[in-house]
Protein backbone atom coordinates (compact mmCIF):
# COMPACT_ATOMS: atom_id res chain seq x y z
CA UNK A 1 0.00 0.00 0.00
CA UNK A 2 3.12 2.16 0.92
CA UNK A 3 4.58 1.63 -2.23
CA UNK A 4 1.38 2.20 -4.63
CA UNK A 5 0.44 5.92 -2.24
CA UNK A 6 4.56 7.29 -3.19
CA UNK A 7 4.14 5.76 -6.74
CA UNK A 8 0.43 7.50 -7.78
CA UNK A 9 2.18 10.64 -5.32
CA UNK A 10 4.81 10.34 -7.55
CA UNK A 11 3.21 10.11 -10.92
CA UNK A 12 0.85 13.18 -9.61
CA UNK A 13 3.41 15.69 -8.83
CA UNK A 14 5.03 14.46 -12.10
CA UNK A 15 1.91 15.48 -13.96
CA UNK A 16 1.68 18.66 -12.63
CA UNK A 17 5.08 19.84 -13.12
CA UNK A 18 4.51 18.49 -16.88
CA UNK A 19 1.49 20.85 -16.66
CA UNK A 20 3.51 23.76 -16.12
CA UNK A 21 6.55 23.00 -17.91
CA UNK A 22 4.98 22.73 -21.03
CA UNK A 23 3.44 25.99 -20.85
CA UNK A 24 6.25 28.92 -21.38
CA UNK A 25 3.82 31.01 -19.74
CA UNK A 26 3.83 29.71 -16.72
CA UNK A 27 7.67 29.38 -16.44
CA UNK A 28 7.56 31.01 -13.30
CA UNK A 29 5.25 28.94 -11.59
CA UNK A 30 7.23 25.31 -12.96
CA UNK A 31 10.46 27.13 -11.54
CA UNK A 32 8.98 28.01 -7.43
CA UNK A 33 7.13 24.54 -7.51
CA UNK A 34 10.53 22.69 -8.72
CA UNK A 35 12.45 24.94 -6.41
CA UNK A 36 10.04 24.26 -3.49
CA UNK A 37 10.44 20.75 -3.76
CA UNK A 38 13.65 20.15 -4.07
CA UNK A 39 13.98 22.01 -0.61
CA UNK A 40 12.11 19.67 0.28
CA UNK A 41 13.78 16.51 -0.07
CA UNK A 42 17.30 18.23 0.47
CA UNK A 43 15.97 19.01 3.98
CA UNK A 44 13.43 15.38 4.63
CA UNK A 45 16.57 13.39 2.93
CA UNK A 46 19.61 15.81 4.87
CA UNK A 47 21.50 16.38 1.52
CA UNK A 48 24.64 17.98 2.23
CA UNK A 49 27.79 19.44 0.07
CA UNK A 50 29.10 16.32 -1.66
CA UNK A 51 32.77 15.60 -0.44
CA UNK A 52 33.39 14.01 -3.60
CA UNK A 53 32.31 13.07 -6.92
CA UNK A 54 30.95 10.02 -6.15
CA UNK A 55 29.48 11.26 -3.04
CA UNK A 56 27.53 13.66 -5.41
CA UNK A 57 25.79 11.22 -7.30
CA UNK A 58 24.60 9.74 -3.89
CA UNK A 59 23.66 12.94 -2.78
CA UNK A 60 21.69 13.25 -5.96
CA UNK A 61 20.53 9.69 -5.56
CA UNK A 62 19.32 9.90 -1.95
CA UNK A 63 16.54 12.98 -3.42
CA UNK A 64 14.32 9.83 -4.86
CA UNK A 65 12.10 7.88 -3.08
CA UNK A 66 13.92 4.51 -4.63
CA UNK A 67 17.65 4.52 -5.83
CA UNK A 68 16.36 1.34 -8.49
CA UNK A 69 14.58 4.63 -10.36
CA UNK A 70 17.63 6.09 -10.88
CA UNK A 71 21.09 4.14 -11.04
CA UNK A 72 24.57 5.48 -11.38
CA UNK A 73 26.09 3.64 -14.61
CA UNK A 74 29.33 4.79 -13.85
CA UNK A 75 31.66 7.34 -12.12
CA UNK A 76 35.48 8.32 -13.58
CA UNK A 77 37.00 11.09 -13.50
CA UNK A 78 35.15 14.28 -12.81
CA UNK A 79 31.79 12.94 -13.60
CA UNK A 80 28.92 10.79 -12.75
CA UNK A 81 26.58 9.37 -15.43
CA UNK A 82 22.98 8.39 -14.24
CA UNK A 83 20.02 7.53 -15.84
CA UNK A 84 16.44 8.11 -14.44
CA UNK A 85 13.64 5.17 -14.83
CA UNK A 86 10.72 7.16 -13.41
CA UNK A 87 7.90 7.16 -16.08
CA UNK A 88 7.84 11.09 -17.27
CA UNK A 89 4.58 12.25 -18.33
CA UNK A 90 7.22 13.86 -21.59
CA UNK A 91 7.81 10.73 -22.41
CA UNK A 92 8.21 10.33 -26.78
CA UNK A 93 6.40 14.03 -26.74
CA UNK A 94 9.57 15.58 -28.18
CA UNK A 95 9.17 18.87 -26.14
CA UNK A 96 13.02 18.53 -24.77
CA UNK A 97 12.16 22.11 -23.12
CA UNK A 98 9.95 21.20 -20.89
CA UNK A 99 11.79 18.25 -19.78
CA UNK A 100 14.89 20.96 -19.11
CA UNK A 101 11.92 23.15 -16.88
CA UNK A 102 11.41 20.06 -15.43
CA UNK A 103 14.84 19.14 -14.46
CA UNK A 104 15.22 22.39 -12.23
CA UNK A 105 14.59 20.24 -9.19
CA UNK A 106 17.32 17.66 -9.96
CA UNK A 107 19.92 21.08 -11.02
CA UNK A 108 18.45 22.26 -7.49
CA UNK A 109 19.38 19.49 -5.43
CA UNK A 110 22.78 19.02 -7.42
CA UNK A 111 23.24 22.91 -6.53
CA UNK A 112 22.78 22.08 -2.79
CA UNK A 113 25.17 19.23 -2.85
CA UNK A 114 27.53 21.38 -4.45
CA UNK A 115 27.29 19.92 -8.49
CA UNK A 116 25.90 21.13 -11.43
CA UNK A 117 23.33 18.79 -13.34
CA UNK A 118 23.54 18.40 -17.33
CA UNK A 119 19.96 16.07 -18.98
CA UNK A 120 22.35 14.57 -21.58
CA UNK A 121 19.46 12.28 -22.84
CA UNK A 122 15.91 12.70 -22.77
CA UNK A 123 12.85 10.54 -22.35
CA UNK A 124 10.61 13.44 -24.33
CA UNK A 125 13.00 12.71 -27.43
CA UNK A 126 10.90 9.58 -29.15
CA UNK A 127 11.97 6.67 -28.83
CA UNK A 128 14.19 7.06 -25.46
CA UNK A 129 12.80 5.19 -22.48
CA UNK A 130 14.76 6.28 -19.79
CA UNK A 131 16.92 10.21 -19.26
CA UNK A 132 21.00 9.90 -19.20
CA UNK A 133 22.05 12.71 -17.03
CA UNK A 134 25.77 14.13 -15.79
CA UNK A 135 27.01 15.48 -12.87
CA UNK A 136 30.27 17.71 -11.73
CA UNK A 137 31.37 19.16 -9.06
CA UNK A 138 30.89 23.11 -8.91
CA UNK A 139 33.05 24.24 -10.66
CA UNK A 140 34.21 22.01 -13.10
CA UNK A 141 34.12 22.63 -16.98
CA UNK A 142 30.60 21.00 -18.47
CA UNK A 143 32.73 20.67 -22.05
CA UNK A 144 31.86 17.40 -23.64
CA UNK A 145 28.63 16.99 -22.09
CA UNK A 146 25.92 18.37 -24.42
CA UNK A 147 22.38 19.00 -22.92
CA UNK A 148 19.73 17.20 -24.40
CA UNK A 149 17.58 20.73 -25.16
CA UNK A 150 20.28 22.11 -27.27
CA UNK A 151 20.80 18.92 -29.92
Amino acid sequence: MKKWFIRSFMQGTLQLLAFFARRPRLAFASDLLTHALARIAVKSKAIGPAESIADLGLQWQRSFPAKKQVPIESVSGNTVIAQIHTPCPLRGTGDVYACYRMMEFDREVARHAGGQFVVLESQATPGVSFCRVALRLEGESLAGLVPAHER
